[in-house]
């Protein structure tokens, strides 16, 4: 072996162990580093720590990371996580599928994914299966999404609205067939969700809370 070879062998193993180590800076610098300087050996080592990674900046480093290795290489990796008994590892996956927007991705964005027990994993699935979504399939992923009105607390309902409104008008039957739901919940969380379709730009929270009082007073806010 060269001594070019060891050198590069031996900044390897430093960056994988730098991965590891209980400091978050280091591995924040680690993750960077490879980035910079992708190679394939290091695409298995960053999933696996994406899988368990706690520092939320050090897990958009090992995204980016991963982004700017070959797509061939991550795509299966990241495919595999989605199986992953973890939901942290499933939920990174899906993160990171959203990050490279490889449509090939879209099957694997599962019903059972886009309705996991987990919030974090439903929220990275909704927003992964937006931006991946094929042309023609966006009336069958409302048609999942739209079951999940009223779950979660408020951030949770967030960023479905913001998913659904992202798809744009296709939501919008889909969105009135749940009027007459039996829950307040589920209507009020479908009301705000249409208005932030109307109106992008204005604040979830206060969409919910005219929705709730719409729903309150019988009405169903339909416009037009």
């Amino acid at each position: 072996m060269t001594v070019t070879g060891r050198k590069q062998d031996g900044d390897e193993a430093r960056l994988l162990g730098g991965l590891a180590d209980e400091r978050a800076s280091v591995r924040l610098r680690a993750a960077l580093a490879i980035g910079s300087a992708p190679r394939p050996d290091f695409v298995g080592a960053l999933v696996e720590r994406c899988a368990v990674e706690p520092e939320f900046s050090v897990r958009d480093m090992l995204t980016w990371a991963l982004t700017r290795h070959p797509v061939p290489l991550t795509l299966p990796a990241l495919l595999r996580e989605l199986g992953s008994q973890r939901p942290q590892a499933r939920s990174q996956a899906l993160h990171t599928l959203s990050k490279i927007r490889d449509a090939r991705a879209y099957p694997a964005i599962t019903t059972a994914l886009l309705t996991d027990a987990d919030d974090e994993v439903a929220r990275s699935a909704w927003r992964a299966a937006v931006v991946l979504v094929p042309e023609g399939g966006e009336a069958a992923l409302v048609a999942v999404l739209v079951t999940q009105f009223g779950r979660g607390p408020l951030e949770t309902r967030r960023s479905l609205s913001r998913a659904l409104a992202g798809l744009g008008e296709v939501i919008v039957p889909a969105r009135r067939a749940t009027d007459g739901a039996a829950d307040p919940d589920i209507r009020a969380h479908a009301l705000a969700t249409e208005r932030l379709l109307r109106d992008p730009d204005s604040g979830f929270e206060g969409a919910v809370e005219e929705a709730k009082r719409v729903v309150a007073l019988g009405g169903s806010g339909r416009e037009g």
